[in-house]
């Protein structure tokens, strides 16, 4: 919370973002294309922070995903005392502070899914490199709140409610996300590029023109890859089965090319 100077006699008072900042859609978007982050853990020895560079993906429901050697600090950290913290920042020219940033809390556990497997490899493909290695597993950290600072006087607190994604009802949605996103890089990747250019930030603050392709879907929308440009692109209205799916995809196509 940013606070106001005190005038003399009077108590300090808190900044509160202004009523048309949408502190829990910039905060979901940091954690969406954020792709590499600060961990910070409770070492093992001592119980002191402990922190380090991580890569990060997101799961359906928008947990960070992490792929962490054993042989890592962090790692052994993590199998003492799971809980953790991460801070996804946005880079930028001038001042750093200027630029938004996402606390992100919770507790981390190991994961086995091929699931997430698949959505991490798929945001950092490099991995692919090491993610076999018997020392290496994948953790998903359950968030349980975070915090926001988006800039002088937009700060705020966040529940874990604020950040995750409910995924309760959209079971269908869940079972076809692999083959929705192999068909949508393999068949469509012009309507990717309209995505990702036109409908990212409403077409505000359009993203690079690139090859795009998706990393990965969810009943709030889509998230976009090209190297090292990221983008999510959300959904005008929730998505919870197969066939919906189809329908806003076509939709989104057909907006992006009328607005461009």
């Amino acid at each position: 919370m940013v606070v106001k100077p005190a005038e003399p006699g009077r108590p300090a008072e808190p900044l509160r973002p202004p009523p048309d900042f949408d502190g829990v859609g910039v905060a979901k978007d940091l954690l969406r294309t954020i792709r590499s982050g600060a961990l910070a853990t409770l070492d093992r020895e001592n119980g002191a922070p402990f922190a380090s560079l991580v890569t990060i993906a997101t799961d359906v429901d928008g947990s960070p995903l992490l792929l962490m050697s054993r042989l890592s600090g962090h790692t052994l950290n993590l199998e003492a005392d799971p809980r953790a913290s991460i801070l996804l920042a946005q880079g930028g020219r001038g001042d750093p502070l200027a630029h938004p940033r996402l606390t992100v809390n919770g507790r981390a556990e190991r994961a086995v899914e091929e699931r997430v497997r698949e959505r991490f490899l798929s945001r950092h493909p490099k991995a692919q490199l090491y993610a076999g290695f018997g020392d290496f597993s994948f953790w998903r950290v359950a968030v349980t709140g975070g915090h926001l600072n988006g800039g002088f006087a937009r700060a705020m607190t966040l529940t874990a409610q604020d950040l995750r994604v409910e995924t309760a009802g959209a079971e269908d949605l869940l079972a076809v996300e692999a083959g929705a996103v192999a068909h949508m890089n393999e068949d469509h990747r012009d309507a990717l590029k309209l995505y990702a250019t036109c409908l990212y930030a409403t077409c505000l603050a359009r993203a690079p023109d690139g090859d795009w392709r998706v990393t990965g879907i969810d009943p709030e929308g889509i998230d976009l890859l090209a190297g090292d440009l990221t983008a999510r692109v959300s959904f005008p209205r929730r998505i919870e089965g197969a066939g919906a799916l189809r329908m806003v995809l076509k939709a989104m196509a057909d907006g992006a090319r009328e607005a461009g």
